[in-house]
């Protein structure tokens, strides 16, 4: 799965737009989704009629199928690749170069938008999330030149584990036909949900874990 994502060793994010930085896990233009046809398995879930062994990931969750032109066209920045999502955050690598993101004992540091309802002060503790970790150079950078984290950021130091999915949720609408599950889609997964077995997935999500706020600029 990971040659169909192209090398990280050569993603240089300032290359790679031209001189804009550009993260790794962004989507392009030209990344465009390849033909399918959905169809059920037997009441237990989706496929592909042409199904392959690379279309579903190892909990066997069925994967949206995207093209991999990384620096073809414009990049879209408020969507991710995702296997090249999926892969920085099995591998917890930064989602601006691709490579090893920063990890002390704390464990990984992630960057995210804040999203603190009335101030809660153990967010992001428990929160399912599918933006994979950073350098401290690219959190710094994206810090500064990304609009929503400009506007309001938290760098926390945490330990992670694997939680599930999102991407397009379905359901049966009797006999063979599908369709869309309610007000669902987006919303992360667990993968021991069954609804993780209805939904076409183009995020991996992590729980983050004994999370502690950090300072970018002290880092």
């Amino acid at each position: 799965m990971d040659a169909l994502v192209g090398s990280r060793r050569s993603y240089n994010p300032h290359a790679m737009g031209g001189g804009a930085v550009v993260p790794y896990v962004a989507l392009w233009t030209e990344e465009r989704a390849l033909p399918y046809q959905l169809i059920q398995r037997g009441g237990l879930g989706i496929g592909y009629a042409d199904e392959t062994s690379v279309d579903r990931d190892q909990c066997g969750v069925l994967w949206s199928r995207m093209g991999s032109r990384p620096g073809q066209g414009r990049p879209v920045y408020r969507q991710m690749h995702p296997l090249r999502q999926r892969r920085a955050m099995r591998r917890l690598l930064c989602q601006v170069c691709g490579q090893p993101a920063d990890e002390t004992e704390q464990g990984h540091l992630w960057l995210l938008v804040d999203g603190r309802p009335g101030g809660e002060s153990d967010w992001p503790e428990g929160v399912a999330n599918p933006f994979p970790p950073v350098c401290i150079d690219c959190g710094r950078l994206s810090a500064r030149l990304c609009p929503p984290l400009r506007r309001a950021h938290v760098a926390v130091r945490a330990h992670s584990a694997i939680h599930g999915v999102s991407g397009v949720q379905f359901c049966s609408a009797g006999g063979s036909d599908l369709a869309f599950a309610p007000g669902d889609d987006g919303e992360p997964v667990a993968y021991e949900d069954p609804a993780a077995r209805w939904t076409l997935a183009t995020q991996l999500t992590r729980v983050l874990l004994d999370c502690t706020v950090v300072d970018l600029d002290r880092l």
